[in-house]
């Protein structure tokens, strides 16, 4: 079936089906950030409760997943690439798209780095505070950068 195809039969493109996927991955890495919940049977709790198409929930598994097993990674690289901040110290919706999206930059070959930089500045605008998005933004190209100078 053709993205066309897709969009016709679903009512949504793969893109809206990534977005969503984006925001039911920062909700339930909220939710495991309050519980310290991260098992599976958590997750597919969480997604239960909320609307999407099974291909939406499954790239929100898929992120979710990715994060949580590669979050010590994840996390070295968002700290090398801030400068006078520590995790800690972000707002934790900030610091869960950070993660997301460094995840997507580090490991996921089939996201292009400028999709996954888009996505979490347009979900930062969103779901962030006023400075979100800006901040977002300028970690992201830090971490973006870097990945091309480790992957040479």
């Amino acid at each position: 079936m053709s993205d066309q195809e897709q969009v016709q039969a679903s009512g949504s493109s793969p893109k809206g089906t990534r977005r969503k996927g984006r925001e039911l991955a920062l909700q339930a890495l909220y939710q495991i950030e309050i519980t310290g919940d991260s098992s599976v049977g958590a997750v597919d709790f969480f997604l239960r409760h909320f609307e999407g198409s099974a291909r939406t929930k499954e790239f929100a598994r898929r992120l979710v997943s990715g994060v949580v097993s590669q979050q010590a990674a994840i996390d070295q690289l968002i700290d090398q690439c801030t400068e006078n901040w520590k995790l800690g110290r972000l707002a934790k919706v900030d610091l869960i798209i950070l993660r997301m999206a460094t995840y997507e930059i580090a490991f996921c070959a089939d996201i292009p780095s400028p999709v996954s930089l888009d996505e979490a500045i347009e979900i930062a605008k969103r779901f962030g505070n006023a400075d979100s998005a800006s901040f977002i933004n300028g970690v992201l190209d830090h971490i973006a950068q870097a990945n091309k100078l480790r992957s040479k």
